[in-house]
């Protein structure tokens, strides 16, 4: 059984560590966070459930599509419901971007429906035996997709110009500006990449959790916690952290029963940061005076 309920816990804790890596990117790149990511999650799901299964689309080209629409949305999102505050040196954005979230999860059930769907895939149907135990083939697919995809990004933020020119907008905007690069592109694409990640997610965690128009209410939630956890400076502490999280969730769940995944996953997160009010793997800030 503990071997069953760690798997699951790997699995749901590598979609909390891709949402995660979106709150952290753009965090790095630009201040600020867009606290609408469960509602992306959302969308990724949703949208592609329409696309492939309700209007019959090949799952070859309904992802993409999904993706797309989600990278657009990210930078909807910032042009028009950051970029105005954050400009001004103000932190309303905070209560934007959830605003926003709400918005679209209301739209979301006025066209898509408030019932929950399952979203039929050969790899969520007939679990495999592995040491004794059953294990749906997608619990195996979403740490591997996560940890490649972190991997991808790790490897575009060093090995690429393109990665290269975020990481400076990181590290000062000004200095950017003096370099040549166009910091507000830049933090635009940020934005894009955070709410692709999120989309991601959602079409990776849909055949396991099913697909609704409030299903990335609680997980984009916990997913900020994780990188709260991880410590926003590090984008593998925040991955780690959220596999952490969701095994520490699976084996409350699996042990004490359900109505304890909550109660003892955020217990959790009060006692990490108690102790560690960096996260994990963060580091301290500097400032000097």
């Amino acid at each position: 059984m503990w071997e069953q309920l760690i798997l699951s816990g790997i699995a749901i804790g590598s979609v909390y560590g891709l949402v995660a890596l979106g709150f952290q990117i753009t965090f790095a790149v630009s201040n600020t966070m867009n606290f609408s990511q469960g509602a992306s999650v959302m969308v990724g799901a949703v949208l592609c459930y329409t696309l492939n299964i309700t209007w019959g689309w090949w799952g070859a080209i309904a992802v993409p599509v999904t993706l797309v629409a989600c990278a657009g949305l990210g930078l909807l999102v910032e042009r028009f419901i950051v970029r105005p505050f954050a400009k001004n040196g103000s932190n309303s954005w905070l209560l934007t971007t959830i605003a926003i979230g709400i918005v679209i999860e209301n739209v979301a059930m006025l066209t898509f429906g408030k019932e929950v769907r399952g979203y039929p895939s050969p790899l969520a149907e007939a679990p495999v035996n592995v040491l004794g135990f059953g294990v749906f083939p997608i619990e195996f697919v979403i740490p591997v997709a996560g940890m490649a995809i972190a991997l991808a990004l790790r490897l575009l933020f060093t090995q690429t110009l393109f990665g290269k020119a975020l990481q400076a907008v990181s590290d000062s905007h000004s200095t950017a500006q003096l370099m040549g690069i166009p910091v507000e592109r830049m933090v635009a694409l940020s934005f894009a990449i955070s709410t692709v990640l999120a989309g991601i997610a959602g079409m990776l965690i849909a055949p396991v959790a099913n697909v609704s128009a409030t299903m990335g209410t609680l997980l984009g939630l916990k997913a900020f916690a994780t990188a709260i956890i991880g410590g926003l400076s590090s984008p593998w502490g925040v991955m780690v952290a959220g596999i952490l999280y969701g095994v520490v969730e699976s084996i409350a769940a699996g042990t004490l029963g359900g109505s304890y995944r909550e109660i003892i996953g955020f217990a959790v997160v009060i006692l990490v940061l108690a102790i560690r009010p960096s996260g994990l793997f963060g580091r301290m800030s500097v400032k000097k005076v």
